[in-house]
């Protein structure tokens, strides 16, 4: 639509539609009003901000050396032999604090909720007549578990995620994915599947999700196969405190959170080789393809925003995780208590579930209790530790979970729950196998239920759940015959 002169200054439209002279008016009374030498002007500012640029860009001989705090950090976190040793050095750093910083919460936690509520629970159900099957379920069973979840898993959320949402606004995981996009494309995926690894590790169901940046269907098929291999929000907990009660009570005490904390960073490791692997695996099998190429902007460094950080990690993260925990705690605790008092031929469900799968269990380095709770858990990691414990009690012989509850709400240390665990037949293979098979499992439900409806496909959801189920098992069982073969040596 043309317009004329009147009307781009302001006026009032034309009565008539412009003719062609109209319009070649217009234009040469609007050049000579933007002056003879805009042409001149515009050329020169384009040269004047390319000249800027290249000066930022270019180093001669003759320049003075320019110091700039950015380049500089980036020439040692994304260095190609010293970016590794210090990714891991950060991580263990996060761990250590983490590690050591829990203990004391915990146990307050514990003594509270499991010491101090819990019998006071018990005396005033006694007092106001509630039946026995009604007080097991609701005190023995869903308060239990509920109370486990929250002592178990809150402090180490409360400062994990903290800091490593401080990696993550400081601009540091960028640089992470920027160190891996190498190891990726030579494994036959995509250097974005770096990015939705990282998100992996505060959510797996987030990290299926946000396989969506990368473009290649072949490619984020496969970021959404071994996304399962990192380590998700819900089952560091259950990490480091096994890493905390059995690995770390190998070195003298000054050492144990140093060793328990590098006992995490290597499983995590171990979750990003094999990301590695089985993409590689895909990639060259069921998947092959060729792998496509991207830019990776890596955002400018900064300062940390200290509230900000609390809130999006303690708000966004550790109450949002926690939260759906006792969601899924409070009725697993209540499946718990009904199969320990539902009596089938003089035995409880729960016993004939364990028995049923003990021989499975010793054969990989684990035991029928571990693997009945890994059953329960499906619906959420978080309360595999809680149903372990749960369930432990009842493999000692205790009759009841009212008897079995006075066990666990004594469990107010590691060195407690430690003792219960040896009492129901752990050893430190069963310790080192359950952090691996913790690792490797099939992923929870709803990291299930995301997968299908990001893919569509039952075929590609049932290969992402028992894919890494089945490598669970091959590995727990490779652990641990080589352990036994080595221990009778």
């Amino acid at each position: 639509m043309s317009v004329s002169a009147s009307t781009l200054r302001g006026g009032p439209p034309p009565s008539h539609p412009p003719t062609p002279e109209d319009i070649l008016a217009t234009a040469n009374a609007l050049r000579w009003e933007i002056g003879a030498d805009f042409h001149e002007q515009l050329m020169e500012d384009i040269y004047a901000n390319a000249a800027r640029i290249a000066s930022r860009a270019v180093t001669r001989p003759t320049d003075k050396p320019r110091f700039d705090l950015e380049r500089s950090i980036d020439r040692i976190v994304t260095h190609r032999i010293w970016g590794f040793p210090i990714m891991v050095l950060l991580f263990m750093l996060v761990f250590w604090l983490t590690i050591e910083g829990a203990n004391y919460p915990s146990e307050f936690l514990s003594s509270v909720l499991l010491g101090t509520v819990y019998p006071w629970l018990k005396a005033v159900s006694g007092q106001i007549g509630v039946p026995w099957w009604l007080d097991g379920l609701l005190i023995d069973g869903m308060y239990l578990a509920t109370a486990w979840v929250v002592s178990v898993m809150l402090p180490p959320m409360a400062i994990f995620f903290p800091l490593f949402t401080l990696l993550e606004d400081l601009g540091y995981l960028p640089r992470l994915a920027f160190n891996l996009d190498n190891i990726f494309k030579r494994s036959g995926a995509h250097g974005r599947q770096a990015l939705s690894m990282m998100m992996g590790f505060g959510c797996n169901a987030a990290g299926v999700i946000s396989t969506r940046i990368i473009d290649s269907p072949r490619e984020r098929l496969i970021a959404i196969i071994t996304n399962n291999f990192a380590l998700c929000n819900g089952r560091w907990p259950t990490q480091i405190l096994i890493a905390s009660i059995f690995i770390g009570a190998l070195a003298p005490a000054y050492l144990a959170g140093l060793v328990s904390a590098l006992a995490v960073v290597g499983i995590a490791l171990l979750g990003v080789l094999l990301t590695f692997l089985v993409s590689a695996f895909l990639s060259r099998t069921w998947l092959r393809g060729e792998v496509s190429t991207f830019s990776l902007e890596l955002p400018p460094y900064r300062p940390p925003r200290i509230l900000q950080t609390l809130y999006t990690s303690l708000i966004d993260r550790t109450i949002f995780v926690l939260w759906r925990a006792v969601v899924f705690a409070a009725p697993a605790g209540a499946v718990i208590w009904l199969i320990a008092n539902v009596h089938l031929g003089g035995v409880t469900i729960a016993e004939h579930i364990i028995h049923f799968l003990d021989p499975v269990g010793v054969l990989i380095g684990l035991n029928g209790v571990i693997l009945l709770a890994y059953v329960v858990a499906i619906p959420a990691n978080e309360i595999v530790i809680p149903t372990v414990l749960m369930l432990t009690v009842l493999v000692l012989g205790v009759n009841n979970v009212g008897a079995g509850a006075g066990v666990m709400f004594e469990l107010d240390s590691a060195a407690a729950t430690k003792e219960l665990l040896v009492a129901g037949g752990w050893t430190l293979l069963t310790a080192v196998n359950l952090m691996l098979f913790s690792l490797i499992h099939n992923p929870c439900s709803t990291t299930i239920f995301t997968i299908y409806k990001e893919t569509g496909s039952r075929k590609w959801t049932a290969v992402a759940a028992l894919l890494p189920l089945g490598l669970g098992f091959a590995v727990t069982f490779f652990v641990a015959q080589v352990w036994r073969l080595l221990a009778g040596a």
